[in-house]
């Protein structure tokens, strides 16, 4: 593995286009900043997948934001075996929800006829990387323990090596095969993030966790489509 290209060149190619498709995307087409809810079709099992999935990764992220902002303090934290058992059995619970949450939508879009025929493949994309994303983390929970730890001490030390445009490829260079997937899927997410539905995270204020999923109708009738008319009945 080119440790180089992976954890010097490819954070920065995803940022870029996060940032320029994102802004350009708003510009052009800023009416399609909408998770584009499906739940029309079928909300029972949206339910089960959307809920679980948005609570659990939300809470990881925000492990991860803190490990991030805050790593002294985790370490800190962590001096007490009883806290970091409870920080890493937290991480985890919240891992394993977003598991079953991710696996209830896939399971949804593949199951339900109606659902399946509005997947896009950029869906399909979106959903095999946090497959993989979600996976590894799980992996690297069970099976390279005390995450929260290592983080502080070498992963956060190379984000802020990149914020400040002089990555410290060496901090990383070392990690288990199954953290680096882990980390290098996440800067692929970074990056296919703004050709996605995922932009509509993006919107401000932001209230998904607590009102009603947005309800779209969904119109493939092609000629309504081509010519802005509805076609007659």
């Amino acid at each position: 593995m080119n440790d180089f290209f992976w954890f010097a060149i490819l954070p920065y190619v995803a940022v870029v286009l996060f940032l320029v498709v994102t802004i350009q995307r708003y510009r052009q087409r800023k009416y399609t900043y909408s998770s584009l809810s499906s739940q029309f079709l079928e909300n029972k099992s949206h339910f089960w997948g959307s809920v679980p999935f948005h609570y659990g990764i939300l809470t990881v992220l925000a492990i991860h934001l803190l490990a991030l902002l805050l790593p002294r303090g985790v370490l800190a934290w962590n001096r007490v075996p009883l806290r970091l058992a409870i920080l890493e059995v937290t991480g985890l619970a919240f891992a394993v929800l977003t598991l079953v949450g991710l696996v209830n939508l896939l399971a949804r879009r593949l199951g339900d006829r109606l659902t399946r025929r509005v997947t896009t493949m950029g869906d399909w994309v979106v959903f095999l990387l946090l497959f993989v994303q979600v996976i590894s983390g799980i992996g690297v929970a069970l099976f390279h323990a005390w995450g929260s730890s290592w983080f502080a001490t070498s992963a956060s030390p190379w984000l802020w090596s990149l914020a400040t445009l002089a990555p410290d490829v060496s901090l990383v260079a070392g990690l288990p095969w199954l953290v680096k997937l882990h980390v290098i899927c996440a800067f692929v997410l970074i990056a296919v993030f703004p050709f996605t539905r995922l932009v509509h995270v993006l919107v401000l204020p932001n209230p998904y966790l607590w009102r009603k999923t947005q309800v779209v109708r969904w119109n493939w009738d092609r000629e309504t489509i081509r010519t802005g008319k509805r076609a007659p009945r």
